[in-house]
């Protein structure tokens, strides 16, 4: 046979030599879209033309009856010795029954999970903390997932007030674990965190200690990092728990010979929405964040409700008495919210007011009351029924709390009504005790304090 010229294409039905020169001249046949042209010394070793001109080093052989064709790569990047090393290697692979597609596919899925791994290794508290917050916003209060944010917050943001002469806000107690890796979050890490927070701020760091436990428990559940995190959570520890110590029992609560000088000194203070917000604290008993909350179209004047965004039910309804409904209906109108701030920009509607924390402790001295915090004044409210014996389940349900048993949880439904009886009942014997004079008849504001009895 004569040897092919060097100008001529090489014959793909025969095996050839492969060299540079023959490479440069393989071209696809007209009418296909492929051809190859075989190796004659590397069984198995072809090289590929398609018809838009591109080459490539393939290897193809059978295994199990079944064609097998792996690309090497591109003519230009590998040479012809390390295609015909790489065609070898295939071959070996092949003769061992194993198919290199396969081996391919799980060294590719090995690489990912070990990447994957590595990534876990790395996470950051700060990053899994945040995809908590996002899972398990939908189930939580408001109050509940702002308790989180701000417990975790870095600090360091201008404010006016409440940072006693820093002019900035101080870092969450939760602050200083969000930079570490999550998988470094161990007991001994946690215990000399709650010991070394717990000497400025104990009550905070009692929460956030909590908070904690709860995502740590989140984290061991999701697949995600549950690798990194150890079956027993590590935040319930003995240790930690009694680094964090227990919280006192608060006994702060208006007594009743308290009532006059409370009611005077909180109806002198100059802004109304201030004085009607505290008194509506104690004549309701409902949380200090559940009243600032309060909408005006949570006020339902035709039925003579109100209703309560509650952290524990979502909301409940409970009587708009007469002295609460003077109250709030004497308050101008400056949005949605009835306990509204002033307007500070123009176009911008009102915001709820802050907890009046000073005006209700400026308040309390006047009226020689000592440690009366706002949830003194709810827990005023459940004390003081005491003196009328009304039903602990009809207060607990004006209040928010859970029924405690049985028959209160299945059995007694007590409608709106049935509570108006005994709510304003309750309003009506406290006024009386604080000396109050007050005439349901009369417009929104025609309100008095009279001197103590």
């Amino acid at each position: 046979m004569a040897r092919p010229k060097k100008t001529e294409a090489p014959d793909l039905a025969e095996r050839v030599n492969l060299t540079a020169g023959a490479i440069e001249r393989l071209t696809c046949p007209p009418g296909k879209q492929q051809a190859f042209m075989r190796d004659s010394e590397a069984p198995g070793l072809r090289v590929r033309v398609t018809a838009a001109g591109a080459k490539s080093f393939v290897y193809e052989s059978k295994l199990n009856r079944q064609t097998i064709r792996r690309t090497i790569g591109d003519v230009k990047a590998w040479s012809i010795e390390q295609a015909r090393t790489e065609a070898r290697r295939l071959a070996v692979v092949l003769d061992g029954g194993q198919d290199p597609r396969e081996l391919e596919r799980q060294q590719q899925a090995d690489k990912a999970a070990a990447k994957a791994v590595t990534a876990v290794h790395a996470v950051t508290v700060a990053e899994a903390w945040a995809a908590y917050l996002a899972d398990r916003r939908q189930h939580w209060g408001e109050r509940h997932y702002q308790d989180h944010e701000k417990l975790a917050r870095a600090g360091g943001e201008a404010a006016k007030r409440g940072t006693r002469g820093r002019g900035v806000t101080i870092a969450g107690p939760l602050h200083p674990l969000m930079a570490m890796r999550l998988r470094d979050l161990t007991s001994p890490v946690i215990e000399a965190w709650a010991a070394e927070q717990t000497k400025t701020r104990p009550t905070p760091a009692r929460l956030s200690w909590r908070l904690l436990r709860a995502f740590l428990a989140w984290c061991a559940e999701h697949p995600q990092y549950a690798a990194v995190v150890p079956a027993q959570n590590p935040a319930k520890t003995r240790r930690a728990r009694e680094a964090l110590g227990k919280a006192g029992v608060k006994q702060d609560a208006l007594l009743r010979e308290q009532l006059p000088a409370w009611f005077a000194a909180v109806r002198n203070i100059g802004n109304p929405a201030i004085s009607a917000y505290l008194q509506t604290l104690l004549l309701t008993g409902a949380r200090p964040g559940e009243v600032l909350a309060l909408r005006w179209e949570d006020i339902n004047t035709q039925w003579r409700g109100l209703t309560i965004r509650d952290k524990v039910e979502g909301e409940r309804v409970i009587p708009l008495t007469p002295y609460v409904w003077h109250l709030l209906a004497a308050l101008p109108r400056r949005g949605e919210w009835v306990f509204a701030g002033a307007v500070r920009e123009p176009g911008k509607a009102a915001q709820p007011i802050a907890k009046p924390h000073h005006a209700h402790a400026t308040a309390c001295k006047v009226a020689a009351i000592e440690g009366l915090t706002f949830h003194g004044l709810r827990r005023s409210f459940k004390s003081l029924t005491e003196w009328l014996e009304i039903p602990a389940g009809v207060v607990a349900q004006i209040m928010g709390h859970k029924p405690s048993a049985t028959a209160e949880k299945h059995y007694t439904v007590r409608p709106l009504d049935l509570l108006r009886v005994h709510h304003e009942r309750i309003e009506a014997w406290i006024l009386e005790q604080a000396g109050v004079q007050f005439d349901a008849q009369a417009a929104p504001g025609a309100l008095r304090v009279v001197a103590g009895k």
